[in-house]
């Protein structure tokens, strides 16, 4: 039921979060043992653990400097996913952080329903984790991609999987356990380092976070039942050919991001299937038109706190996702329009 009201409300609002996914700055040291739990090692197929990650001191990516008239703001780009076990110290980044005046939170939206308010949705929720028609993933799918997605199961789920689970949330609960099991982790681990470093040296954190009333919550329940079928279908076959194709290369992309190689991240392609969706809750009519406009405002926020801090401080420090930092329209790009001056590392 959690995972669901998370699902339906939170990932909903993730996808407003600007679509970032990203690698971190300055001299790293990562510790990248492989994590083995209580019971005997992780289980993973075959190939996806051949990327031995590396270990030791390593540089990791350099910060973005963007500045004007004297003032510089640091960024620092994310990656995920990441090992679950790596470790990061950055004297680098550490200095940065507390020779600033501000560090500016990862931009992020907060849906607003209200404690009471959302007891009354439990029921529809439980009703939206069911595909409308009532069928099982076996009827809903077609019978080779429910092949692939029940071989994929079995190797990261057993038996602990629902039958009954539509398509969406299906693909959300295997690539999270997929993740888990091949030793990875889409946590903020990093922002978590960043925000314990600024409260050591006594920084402001200033909070990015747009708030995002659900205007009529029952209603946007009632709208997933419009979802078509085939929307939700490849969201889950999208999800299911990134596994079988991506985790070898999700961690090189970790390794990457350890040793700083930017251009060698630049050159990995990065498939998305939260893309894929994603795409099905921005389209519907209600809770997508909710979703376009809390994005529009969560960049226009994000860039109105950038520029108060460009102006007002000496020297101040973010945290964004490596996307934004390369791709044509992302924030970088927008700072960049915006006439300040970008140094990439």
């Amino acid at each position: 039921m959690e995972a669901c009201l998370r699902y339906l409300l939170l990932a909903a609002a993730a996808a407003c979060a600007l679509g970032l996914g990203a690698s971190r700055d300055a001299s790293l040291a990562a510790d990248t043992r492989p994590t083995e739990p209580a019971g005997g090692p992780a289980t993973a197929p075959a190939g996806a653990l051949d990327e031995v990650l590396v270990t030791g001191e390593r540089p990791g990516p350099g910060m973005w400097r963007v500045s004007r008239d004297g003032h510089d703001l640091w960024i620092l780009a994310t990656l995920e996913p990441l090992p679950k076990n790596m470790t990061w110290r950055s004297r680098t980044v550490e200095e940065r952080i507390a020779s600033s005046q501000v560090v500016l939170a990862p931009p992020q939206v907060n849906p607003k329903v209200g404690f009471f308010r959302s007891l009354t949705l439990l029921p529809s929720l439980f009703r939206a984790r069911k595909s409308p028609d009532g069928r099982t993933l076996e009827q809903a799918l077609p019978h080779d991609l429910y092949i692939r997605w029940l071989a994929l199961r079995v190797k990261y789920l057993g038996n602990s999987s629902d039958e009954n689970l539509r398509p969406m949330l299906a693909a959300l609960d295997l690539y999270l356990h997929a993740l888990d099991a091949s030793g990875l982790t889409d946590d903020e681990s990093v922002w978590k380092v960043v925000e314990q470093t600024a409260h050591k040296h006594d920084v402001k954190i200033l909070p990015v976070t747009l708030d995002m009333p659900i205007k009529d919550p029952k209603g946007s329940i009632r709208e997933l039942d419009e979802i078509p079928q085939q929307a939700e279908v490849h969201c889950l076959e999208t999800a299911v050919a990134r596994l079988e194709t991506d985790l070898t290369p999700m961690r090189r992309r970790a390794n990457l991001w350890s040793l700083g190689d930017i251009e060698g991240l630049r050159a990995m392609p990065y498939p998305e299937e939260q893309i894929a969706c994603f795409d099905v809750l921005f389209n519907l009519p209600k809770l997508g038109d909710q979703l376009k406009d809390a994005r529009a405002h969560l960049t226009d926020l994000w860039l109105a706190d950038a520029d108060d801090a460009l102006n007002r401080y000496e020297s101040s420090f973010a945290v964004l996702p490596i996307s934004e930092m390369l791709k044509p329209d992302g924030l970088m790009a927008k700072l960049r329009d915006k006439g300040y001056a970008v140094q990439e590392p």
